[in-house]
């Protein structure tokens, strides 16, 4: 008695590490600015605001406890190593 091969996996494609041309698409709609202070998540280097998750401001940007005005747009299906907050993507940062 033979028995059938077994199913192998196909290779997949190389992930491409190059943003597309043009740089990164921005989400549809417009940006949302958030006031208030920023408070320290449960991971290090996670900053919250108003329960929304501060990702991609310049290092050194924010800081537990400062009063700030982000400008960006919530994505909830970003992927992040922080543990709580819906993921907010800054586009811009400055004191309040």
């Amino acid at each position: 008695m033979t028995s059938a091969p077994e199913p192998s996996a196909s290779p997949s494609a190389p992930l491409d590490p190059t943003p597309p041309k043009g740089g990164p698409s921005k989400p549809a709609g417009p940006s949302t600015t958030l006031t208030g202070t920023v408070q320290a998540g449960v991971e290090p280097n996670c900053f919250l605001l108003d329960g929304n998750l501060l990702v991609g401001a310049p290092r050194g940007a924010l800081k537990a406890g400062a009063r700030v005005t982000v400008t960006g747009h919530s994505q909830p299906g970003l992927m992040t190593t922080c543990q709580q907050g819906t993921p907010f993507v800054v586009e811009s940062v400055r004191p309040a």
